[in-house]
């Protein structure tokens, strides 16, 4: 994985000015796009008024003792934004980001463990960081955060450490975690957070009800009547009675259960986390090259009373490629093949909707061998179609929608 977050720490001038930058510029909101927060006396508080966030109220909290929270900062700048997106294609998770400004000697929020896998990049100033074991079995990669602790909950750390600029902090989901200012300096970092909602469990979720529907269809032995008495002798006000009835009936259910299993329709269960993975995904951050050479570089314009260059050349000669990996996936949905993508999602978490279009028939080798192809460059004549025509003319939809990018830039007129 070629990420590099030095940029990130070595952009901190910027996330300082960021503060300033979108309470001044941006329509920023308290509770939407800044928290303030603040915990004394083992009491964690969020203190955010109605309304936009303006500069005078946000510095009157920070000199206060007020922790500020900006929350997804992918929505305003652009360099957090491109390491989100190559983050992203690595953990095939959606990645996010928050930054916290910390004033001297106080601490924003209480002991807590979260959903996430945590990298928290100290970009100013110190922070002291407590980290403690997960309490229990059932708290050990949690599905969901935690509430508040109180200090006599979480037992010792496993780690305390003091983070500087540059260094980087890494804790697991289900880790407690806590960090405070020292007296003489502020902290400034930025949490990049992964692998929200990624797990077995997670994906059984999406696969169980489908494999129970499967079964119901096709297996008469799921659609079987329940016993006449099953409620005679089922249910918690029956659990303590012995009768070889319950032990009959929870055997059945748990090999309906085992059953079950055989009609796991596994690949449509996949795709399913996979179109929520693209849905929560932030659109591929590109590089002057990328732009170039995609559409966003067609010379496209208004000139002289007329629209000017709008015939695209693609040929079969033309090498192609998709943008991105990851940025597109065929699937299946009642008898239709829809590709959906991630070039067109906002930079704001779920604006939009999720982004899609049909894919006919005839082109369905063609897109799938672009997508296996990358990260090289293909000839348009290469791609599985029949004739030369269907190749470029399916070509041409996807460089249209920004999901391939030519090696050279492509001519107009």
């Amino acid at each position: 994985m070629c990420v590099d977050l030095v940029c990130v720490e070595s952009s901190r001038e910027w996330i300082c000015d960021l503060f300033l930058f979108v309470t001044v510029q941006e329509n920023v909101q308290f509770g939407v796009n800044l928290d303030v927060t603040s915990y004394t006396n083992g009491k964690r508080q969020t203190h955010n008024p109605p309304g936009r966030a303006l500069p005078y109220t946000v510095w009157d909290f920070y000199k206060s003792g007020c922790s500020l929270r900006l929350l997804n900062p992918q929505s305003f700048n652009a360099t957090v934004w491109s390491v989100l997106s190559i983050l992203q294609e690595h953990f095939g998770s959606m990645a996010g980001a928050n930054v916290y400004l910390t004033p001297p000697g106080t601490q924003g929020f209480a002991p807590h463990y979260d959903d996430i896998e945590a990298f928290v990049v100290q970009l100013e100033g110190k922070k002291h960081w407590r980290v403690y074991n997960p309490r229990s079995q059932a708290e050990t990669l949690p599905q969901f955060s935690s509430p508040n602790f109180s200090q006599e909950e979480i037992g010792e750390p496993v780690l305390e450490v003091v983070l500087e600029a540059g260094d980087l902090l890494y804790f697991p989901r289900g880790f407690i975690h806590q960090g405070d200012c020292l007296p003489d300096a502020h902290s400034l970092h930025i949490t990049i957070s992964s692998y929200q909602r990624n797990s077995w469990g997670d994906l059984l979720e999406k696969l169980v009800p489908a494999a129970l529907q499967v079964a119901i269809e096709e297996d008469v032995e799921f659609r079987e009547g329940l016993p006449l008495d099953y409620l005679t002798y089922m249910g918690v006000q029956h659990s303590e009675k012995v009768d070889p009835r319950r032990s009959e009936f929870t055997a059945k259910v748990k090999r309906l259960f085992r059953k079950m299993a055989e009609f796991a329709p596994v690949d449509a269960g996949v795709d399913q986390k996979a179109k929520d993975f693209l849905h929560d995904c932030l659109p591929p951050a590109l590089t002057e090259e990328e732009k170039v050479n995609g559409v966003h570089g067609a010379r496209t314009r208004w000139e002289e009373g007329d629209a000017r260059y709008v015939t695209m050349h693609m040929t079969g000669k033309s090498r192609i490629r998709l943008i991105r990996e990851g940025v597109a996936r065929l699937c299946s949905e009642g008898g239709d093949l829809m590709l959906y993508h991630t070039v067109d999602n906002s930079r704001v978490y779920h604006k939009e909707e999720p982004q899609c279009f049909q894919v006919e028939d005839e082109y369905a080798d063609a897109v799938d061998f672009l997508i296996r192809s990358y990260p090289k460059f293909v000839a348009v004549d290469s791609l599985p179609c029949d004739c030369l025509e269907d190749k470029v003319a399916i070509s041409k939809v996807l460089f249209e929608k920004g999901l391939i990018i030519t090696k050279e830039p492509l001519l107009f007129s």
